[in-house]
């Protein structure tokens, strides 16, 4: 491995088919406190946390597989002296001397759109570079010409469509649900598109005298497309909800209708995260499932912070997911915080606990407000690129 490579301000590692590790560059290594020998001819899962080794095998090497690219994969490495290393993970697969080798590039999680543009900016100029090696000036020529082409028809679309698109967003803003406030439970939301349409949705929903229901679900890229797929989702959850249906149920119905959307169409297929909690005040516990989504914090009254992790792959992923559930209690006077990765992408997570750590005491309102400002606040030194939706939950 080159000098460059080797001490880049990036991890790198080649892995086999088999999921061998070939090769690693030293920034790693020092990240994960390892040498060179201990890991080289070992396999993957030997850096990887528990729950992480299974998200490999459920949703990396399939991925690989059927679409030859896996982007912005969320996993978590365990470095020598068992601390966990949130990263996410960037691969493709290549052909040399005649096997496949998986090239992985992984960017710890701070900071994240600014590597995530330079990665992308990366993408873009090697793209360009093999459409100039390849491709003659001919075939150029009349690529730029139906790009222009394809330009023109962009801005008469945008202009017929104006109107359409925010008639979309009000219904889309109307579906979400108000506040809950009364003597055993308040729940605040943020919600913010980073475009006309939204591919967030949420709601939170009094079951009965003491039991709450709330979900929190971010379809995969923006626009239309994701909108349209959210509204499927929320009239779908909305019902399953209302009624009491179990967090088991709610989440299976909506992993089987993301399949029968796409099962004729595999270029339209989208998946989603999602975090379901159904919450009852009587008994003071909180029954959860985590499918791929940025993990939940929990802090109890003491200001201890308690993370609700992913526990399954997102839905719409793999047929025949097994989506179980965990329960804990809680104590009156804890705080839930529930939020999207557009809110860490300007604020990471450490920036969140903190938030709630020195604002314990402050009414969820507040919070709520003191949030949106320093998202604002970032803001100016970012280009928000994402959709925003965050939930506080004071549990009383």
């Amino acid at each position: 491995m080159d000098e460059q490579l080797n001490d880049a301000p990036c991890g790198f590692l080649t892995l086999s088919e088999d999921g061998i590790i070939l090769s690693i560059n030293q920034s790693l290594l020092t990240t994960l406190g390892y040498n060179l020998d201990e890991l080289s001819g070992n396999q993957i899962n030997s850096i990887l946390t528990v729950p992480a080794q299974l998200f490999h095998q459920l949703y990396f090497v399939p991925l690989v597989k059927l679409e030859n690219q896996v982007e912005e994969m969320h996993t978590t490495l365990q470095s020598s002296n068992g601390e966990e290393v949130p990263v996410m993970m960037n691969a493709l697969p290549k052909k040399r001397q005649g096997k496949t080798e998986i090239d992985c590039v992984l960017i710890p999680m701070r900071k994240r759109n600014e590597y995530e543009n330079e990665l992308l900016i990366a993408k873009k100029e090697a793209e360009a570079a093999l459409i100039a090696k390849h491709k003659m000036n001919v075939d150029l020529e009349e690529a730029l010409k139906n790009l222009k082409h394809l330009n023109k028809q962009n801005q008469i679309y945008k202009i017929n469509t104006k109107k359409e698109l925010e008639l979309a967003r009000k219904i889309q803003v109307t579906s979400l649900t108000d506040p809950i406030v009364n003597q055993n439970i308040q729940i605040e939301s943020f919600y913010e598109a980073s475009n006309e349409l939204s591919g967030d949705i949420y709601g939170f929903y009094q079951i009965d005298q003491h039991r709450y229901g709330i979900i929190l679900l971010d379809v995969m890229g923006h626009g239309i497309s994701s909108a349209l797929i959210t509204m499927s989702l929320h009239s779908l959850f909305q019902r399953l909800i209302s009624k009491g249906v179990n967090t088991e149920d709610v989440m299976k119905e909506l992993d089987n209708h993301l399949h029968s959307l796409f099962q004729t169409n595999e270029e339209a297929w989208h998946y989603c995260t999602a975090i379901n909690l159904l919450i009852d005040t009587d008994k003071q516990t909180i029954e959860y499932i985590n499918a791929g989504h940025p993990p939940a914090f929990l802090q109890d009254t003491n200001g201890k912070l308690h993370q609700l992790h992913s526990t399954t792959p997102p839905i719409g992923t793999f047929e025949g997911i097994q989506f179980k559930f965990n329960t804990f209690t809680y104590t009156k006077g804890s705080r839930l915080l529930l939020y999207t990765d557009g809110v860490t992408d300007p604020l990471d997570s450490e920036h969140l606990c903190t938030l709630l750590a020195e604002n314990q005491f402050m009414s969820i309102s507040k919070l709520k407000e003191k949030i949106i400002q320093s998202l604002n606040k970032q803001e100016h030194s970012y280009h928000k690129s994402d959709d925003q939706c965050f939930i506080l939950v004071d549990l009383k």
